[in-house]
């Protein structure tokens, strides 16, 4: 069965946009790009939320007709047109670029997902990660933590009732500094509480 894994940059003191969405303190070079690269092309989709999804679309389409790209940027865009995606919205009426519009999260829905051929899905978007949150749909975490603080914005994950128990299973240090932390969610740990 092939794995939600929520894949998201944030800062140091847990942020993934600044206000107004700045992300602009992103350390993103060539040696992390080509990684991000690496790992979404053996992915069997992409599924975010509707601002995730748009700021994506206003950008990867063409980006590589840009003849000031660089080489990873453009080797991205067909990475990016070329996998299917699925967008989360109930109010997106049109979604180009090899992309589906879901309506709802639907645990038995997602839950089929999983149980289809292919490679693993990657999730992004914190409104949404809340959500398969929620609902223990996601399966791994891989957080890349830029080395920054940026004070406020909008926090990557929302305050929440319930623990989720995490498992480390990979840490790499990029040269510019960001960190992989890379997480399997290992369950809710056992109520001992008297």
């Amino acid at each position: 069965m092939r794995k939600i894994v929520l894949m998201m940059s944030v800062s140091l003191d847990g942020y993934l946009e600044g206000p107004d969405r700045d992300i602009s303190w992103h350390r993103v070079d060539d040696e992390l790009h080509q990684h991000f690269n690496d790992t979404v092309r053996h992915l069997g989709g992409l599924l975010s939320g509707r601002v995730t999804h748009d700021l994506m679309a206003a950008f990867w389409p063409t980006a590589d007709a840009d003849p000031a790209a660089t080489a990873t940027t453009a080797e991205f865009a067909g990475i990016w047109r070329d996998t299917p995606k699925i967008v989360y919205s109930r109010t997106l009426q049109h979604a180009a670029w090899n992309t589906t519009i879901v309506r709802d999260v639907v645990p038995d829905e997602v839950m089929a997902l999983k149980e289809q051929p292919g490679g693993d899905l990657g999730l992004g978007g914190a409104d949404l990660a809340a959500v398969f949150l929620r609902h223990g749909l996601v399966d791994e975490i891989r957080l890349y933590v830029h080395p920054v603080l940026i004070g406020r914005g909008k926090p990557l994950f929302p305050h929440a009732d319930t623990t989720t128990a995490l498992h480390l299973t990979e840490s790499r240090t990029f040269g510019n500094g960001v960190a992989l932390l890379r997480y399997e969610v290992a369950g809710t740990p056992p109520n001992t509480g008297a």
